[in-house]
Formats: C-alpha cells, structure tokens, sequence
C-alpha cells in the first residue's frame, strides 16, 4: 500500500546548518517570517570555498542578518569581530540566544537598519559585507552596495545575494566590480571586491 504524502507546501527549511569551522553541523532555527530565505548550504559552501576556509582576523558585518547564518559562518571560521543586524525584534532576539548558546565572544547581534549600520562602519575597516537583504524590497541594494564598498577595506569582499545578476556596470556605479559569480536557483550570489582593488 502506497505512503500517503503530506501536500503542505515548500516552504524555507525550519533550520540551517553551520558548514565548516568550530560550529561545523551546529543546526541553527529557521523562524517563520515573511520574505526569511536563508542561505542555501550550497551557495554558502561555495562562498567559503571561494573566501578561504580560514577567517582568522577578519572584521566582518552580516547587514540583513535574519537567520545569522552567513556571518555565524565567518565566525566558526574564525573571524575576529562579527556584527549580526537584523531589524526584525524577534529575529534579533532568537540571534541573541544563538550567541549566547555558542559562547560567540566574536559575535554582536544589534537591531536596526542594515543600510544605517553599514554606513556607520568606519571606511576601510571591514574585511568582508555580507548582504542578503530581502528579496521583495529592491529599492535596498544599489545603497546597501554603495555603504558597503565604503566600509570595506581596498583588498577587502562584498557578498551579495540578488534575485538577479548584476552586472559589471551597475556594480561599477557603486564602486564595486564583479569577482565571482554563482546562481543556484533563483539565488544569484555575487562575491565583489572595491573598485579601486579591481583596477590595481
């Protein structure tokens, strides 16, 4: 007799796991919020294929953090100082309890406005910008690129995820230019580097 089968739809995976580093398996909960679409295991394996496995030192900043998965990655990797900020009240709560759980000395959850935050990092500090604002408010990545191409340092990344590619122009407006590219279903993930290092 056949299995019956639940007919829910997809939705997001309730939880996401951390891929390498100290944390490597650490499972981390997936809340359930309009437009929360957490980084793909495979799009964030390739990322830090492509970074490095080793983020000893490195400042980083997750601007739209919402599961934290992606800077707590850079984290378990070793990066120096991480700032998580996510604007949802909940979602920075849960970010909290995740800290506190993993003992995440490096890590530091702040809520508010991903674009603010970037723009309040001091120029040429941050090593890597991570930017996977959501999906549904586009009017947030040209300014979300342009504080991130200020904050990072001239030999420094910007992540981006975007529902589509950008391209070397567009990116070159804000600049930024173009390093690696990878789409995964409707994720386009872009690994940028500052203009000025691009040109160098």
């Amino acid at each position: 007799m056949p299995k019956s089968h639940s007919h829910r739809p997809a939705g997001p995976p309730r939880q996401v796991r951390i891929i390498g580093g100290q944390w490597r398996r650490t499972l981390l909960p997936v809340a359930d919020r309009p437009g929360l679409r957490p980084t793909p295991d495979r799009v964030r394996e390739t990322l830090f294929n492509w970074l490095g496995q080793d983020l000893h030192g490195w400042r980083c900043i997750d601007a739209f953090a919402g599961t934290g998965a992606l800077g707590l990655e850079a984290a378990s990797r070793g990066a120096a100082e991480v700032l998580l900020v996510e604007q949802d009240a909940a979602l920075a709560r849960q970010l909290q309890d995740i800290k506190a759980r993993l003992q995440a000395d490096a890590v530091r959850v702040q809520r508010g406005d991903g674009v603010s935050a970037l723009a309040a990092c001091p120029a040429g500090g941050i090593d890597l910008a991570l930017l996977d604002p959501p999906f549904d408010a586009p009017a947030l990545f040209a300014p979300a690129l342009a504080a991130a191409a200020r904050a990072v340092r001239p030999d420094g990344f910007v992540y981006l995820e975007a529902p589509t590619a950008w391209d070397a122009a567009a990116l070159a407006d804000l600049g930024l230019a173009p390093h690696r590219h990878l789409k995964a279903g409707a994720v386009h993930a872009h690994l940028l580097v500052p203009q000025r290092a691009a040109c160098a």
